[in-house]
């Protein structure tokens, strides 16, 4: 089992973190009272849990004692966990505060003191710490990269592609819709009507003529948004290309993206109207 257990400063991307963890496939659990991990940890391994995420801040302030026993017994037990502690310098929380209108959860009245007795609070487990990250100038995303970075995990990305009919509506899942309709359309073609774009010969036409210049522009469009996205932390993004009635070019042009695009990332595809008629 590995266990990693994310603390910091309110406002420093803790509920992130656990979020970004959660992407990687940890079991996370936020603010459990430290007395309890033992027992909580041999519950969720009985239950298949490999790996877990634990969160600890200053809302669990009546607990935070237990902490250093707790990480103690479990590395008796043979689980060390990993701690990461998160913080920003006072006037970047300050600006966050401002920007979420949210409360701090120490309730004092006076936000900068408020983080100050924050810090002095979990100063301990902040001495304890495998690593120390400064999240100042780290957004969201790049939050998610340098925990993946730090834990020797890959953070998995999928682009999904997917095809439809514009006949039928655009799908309301994707982040990005490409326009096979400029391409040859074998619906005109008595003999190729009632297949595919799964079909060799559908491909073939739909890829005839001058289109490779047309095709080219729509891989590259797909590939940049989706290079875009792994680059902003995101884990998936999905990109639909539609054609009229979604059974011909849209469908022969994911088939073809989902060739070439598959040593760059994780491919996953669907295709939405193949199946309709009329």
């Amino acid at each position: 089992m590995r266990v990693v257990v994310i603390s910091g400063l309110s406002g420093a991307g803790k509920s992130t973190a656990l979020a970004h963890l959660e992407d990687l496939g940890y079991f996370a659990v936020d603010n459990p009272p430290p007395g309890l991990w033992p027992g909580l940890l041999q519950r969720l391994a009985e239950a298949g849990a490999g790996r877990i995420a634990l969160g600890l801040d200053v809302r669990a302030r009546a607990f935070l004692d237990e902490a250093p026993s707790a990480l103690d017994a479990l590395a008796r037990a043979g689980t060390r966990p990993v701690l990461v502690f998160l913080e920003a310098r006072p006037e970047v929380l300050l600006a966050r505060y401002n920007l979420t209108r949210r409360a701090h959860p120490l309730h004092g009245g006076n936000l900068l003191r408020e983080i100050e007795t924050e810090r002095r609070l979990l100063a301990s487990l902040r001495g304890r710490a495998d690593w120390v990250l400064d999240t100042s100038e780290t957004g969201p995303g790049e939050l998610g990269e340098r925990l993946a970075r730090l834990l020797g995990e890959e953070r998995p990305f999928t682009l999904r592609l997917l095809s439809f009919g514009y006949k039928w509506g655009p799908p309301q899942v994707a982040d990005l819709l490409l326009d096979a309709r400029a391409l040859p359309n074998p619906h005109w073609e008595e003999a190729l009507r009632p297949r595919t774009g799964l079909d060799p010969e559908v491909a073939v036409y739909v890829f005839s003529g001058e289109t490779e210049p047309y095709y080219r522009a729509l891989k590259e469009t797909a590939q940049l948004a989706a290079e875009a996205a792994r680059a902003a932390g995101r884990s998936g993004y999905t990109v639909a290309v539609g054609c009229t009635g979604g059974r011909h070019r849209s469908v022969a042009v994911v088939e073809r993206l989902a060739r070439e695009l598959h040593e760059d990332f994780e491919v996953e595809r669907e295709h939405r109207d193949v199946g309709q008629e009329g």
